[in-house]
């Protein structure tokens, strides 16, 4: 589904480069799971349905001088997909959906980031799913930076988009009897992320 460019949003973190305190010329930061989301919500009959990825990590390598020279990538755990349903969630398991037995991840990998404003950025990439890769651009917003009470430095990325599941070959859905489907083709994804920036390893 184009929401999971859920995982995508993690592109945000390339947006590092304009407000974040300067480290090591390349500084790493990784994404903290137990402060990020990556929530999707789509059509099924005449509401909304949400869920999201429980397991997902990711990796930026970011220069804070060339932001446009840094890379990302991003790995969701597609098993672990969640919408509060059990019985849907081994269905959004199987074949019919997003085929966790043969393709158990969900991956992003940056190409490119263009500075578009202050805090603002468009991230192209490559998101893979459901063996299926198809190049995506993702509007990313930078949305502040903090130091917490251990001494680590964090910062907050939001993405949000729409995808046409089809385009990843999740096809599955079934007609009503009075016109439609159940099910809609557009998935709106929408990630928030928490990273922080890893500490340099002193050199041996």
């Amino acid at each position: 589904m184009r929401k999971t460019l859920a995982f995508l949003s993690l592109t945000a973190l390339l947006a590092l480069g304009v407000a974040l305190p300067a480290g090591a010329a390349t500084d790493t930061w990784t994404v903290d799971k137990e402060h990020s989301t990556v929530s999707f919500q789509v059509r099924h009959f005449v509401t909304k349905v949400r869920g999201q990825f429980d397991a997902f990590q990711g990796t930026v390598l970011l220069d804070p001088q060339h932001p446009e020279a840094g890379s990302v990538e991003f790995t969701i755990d597609a098993k672990s997909i969640d919408t509060d349903s059990p019985k849907r969630d081994e269905h959004l398991r199987s074949p019919d959906f997003f085929d966790v037995a043969n393709n158990p991840q969900i991956t992003f990998k940056s190409r490119k980031v263009v500075p578009l404003a202050p805090g603002r950025f468009a991230v192209a990439g490559t998101l893979t799913m459901r063996g299926v890769a198809r190049e995506v651009t993702l509007p990313v917003e930078l949305i502040g930076t903090t130091n917490d009470p251990w001494g680590n430095v964090r910062a907050g990325f939001a993405t949000a988009l729409t995808l046409d599941r089809k385009d990843y070959g999740i096809n599955w859905n079934k007609a009503l009897d009075t016109g439609g489907a159940v099910l809609g083709d557009e998935v709106e994804i929408d990630i928030q992320l928490e990273t922080i920036r890893q500490k340099p390893q002193p050199a041996r």
